[in-house]
């Protein structure tokens, strides 16, 4: 199999005007009485594409994967999966398949009829269901179990049964709802990148729904973050972590400083913000608000250094450490200004021990540098 990476760089349908979306929902409403779960939301996703919906919960995105499999009716507008409108479809007659996250295995089968139960269903010949779910077990490391019951397994394991029953059907789209939310964190981790390796090697059109900020930014190739029924920015998690495109997207994504302000001066690229922490930055933003405009500043921890003495950056202000977190590879710094404001800094251990290393209670400085950030107008 090719390197994931040389694929995953160069792939990138959404930004080719020629290339035709695999699925578009096209100004989708769903309302469950009074209560508006999806607003009037558009969103394409393109063959081949491994696309996380993510939000916190009641944002509407089990809905619009749930409205894609057949189990809901959107109340309007239109869900086109390769060129077929889907009204009217019923799930079972839908190239797509669902895997949830309770898995929802029989418990009275052993490995191999859960993987085969759909295709019975399908009426597929019996020496071909054998050779479909041998082929599965192997694919998800699996053949060594196929007499084991769901309940001699390991919640790693039975997530890989889900899979293969999932995708024994060859559906031409797979919906996967929280599928990593039952296994603990080192195991989450791995089968991370073994969904990836998977997705390309079958080619399929992988869709997600996840809470899980760190799910989505390791495996999609683009992430729609939802909120109250609406979809707030669409983009590549570089994009999405680098350049949200607002306040929102900023701080729901990965840990960030917002520095609120008031721009004194927009020239030549560079915006300067007088804010409200006594200090101004200076910043790099061709687009950014117009001298007198409110606006705000977010850098993220790891874009911001700590140092004892006064640094040369015009972006830097004194504060006192407040607090320190160490987390093994990075140490977390809280820093409390003259205002009252805590800010938080992110460096990298890269050697195992630092001589005279910054303890609490030290006056130190803060800065960064004027690309490191975004300002946001919102």
């Amino acid at each position: 199999m090719k390197s994931l990476g040389s694929i995953r760089r160069s792939f990138a349908p959404w930004a080719d005007p020629a290339s035709k979306p695999f699925i578009s929902f096209r100004n989708v409403t769903k309302k469950f009485g009074d209560f508006v779960a999806v607003d009037d939301l558009s969103l394409n996703i393109y063959t081949r594409e491994f696309f996380a919906l993510l939000g916190a919960s009641g944002c509407g995105k089990s809905t619009l994967l749930r409205m894609l499999a057949g189990f809901e009716q959107p109340t309007s507008g239109e869900i086109i999966l390769d060129g077929q409108n889907l009204a009217g479809i019923p799930p079972y007659r839908r190239p797509v398949n669902m895997m949830f996250q309770s898995y929802a295995l029989f418990p009275h089968m052993t490995v191999e009829t859960n993987v085969a139960f759909g295709l019975k269903q399908d009426g597929m010949p019996k020496p071909e269901i054998a050779a479909r779910v041998e082929q599965m077990l192997k694919l998800v490391k699996l053949e060594k179990f196929a007499k084991r019951k769901p309940h001699q397994l390991s919640g790693g394991q039975r997530q890989r049964v889900a899979l293969a029953r999932s995708l024994a059907k060859r559906p031409k789209v797979l919906l996967l709802d929280e599928p990593l939310g039952a296994l603990d964190k080192k195991l989450r981790e791995e089968t991370q990148f073994e969904l990836m390796d998977l997705q390309q090697e079958l080619g399929l059109t992988f869709v997600v729904v996840t809470h899980d900020q760190e799910e989505a930014m390791t495996m999609a190739d683009r992430i729609a973050v939802m909120a109250h029924g609406k979809v707030v920015q669409v983009a590549t998690p570089a994009e999405i972590y680098e350049a949200p495109n607002s306040r929102f997207v900023a701080d729901f994504i990965g840990d960030v400083n917002i520095f609120d302000g008031t721009v004194s001066a927009n020239a030549d690229g560079r915006v300067q913000i007088e804010t409200a922490s006594g200090f101004p930055i200076r910043v790099v933003a061709p687009d950014g608000p117009a001298a007198g405009a409110k606006a705000g500043f977010a850098v993220r921890p790891e874009k911001i250094k700590v140092s004892r003495d006064a640094p040369p950056s015009a972006n830097a202000v004194r504060g006192e450490i407040w607090d320190i977190g160490y987390l093994g590879d990075m140490t977390v710094f809280h820093v409390r200004l003259p205002d009252g404001k805590v800010v938080k800094a992110s460096s990298l251990n890269a050697v195992r021990a630092v001589e005279d290393p910054i303890g609490y209670d030290q006056e130190v400085w803060i800065s960064f540098a004027e690309d490191a950030g975004v300002v946001l107008k919102d």
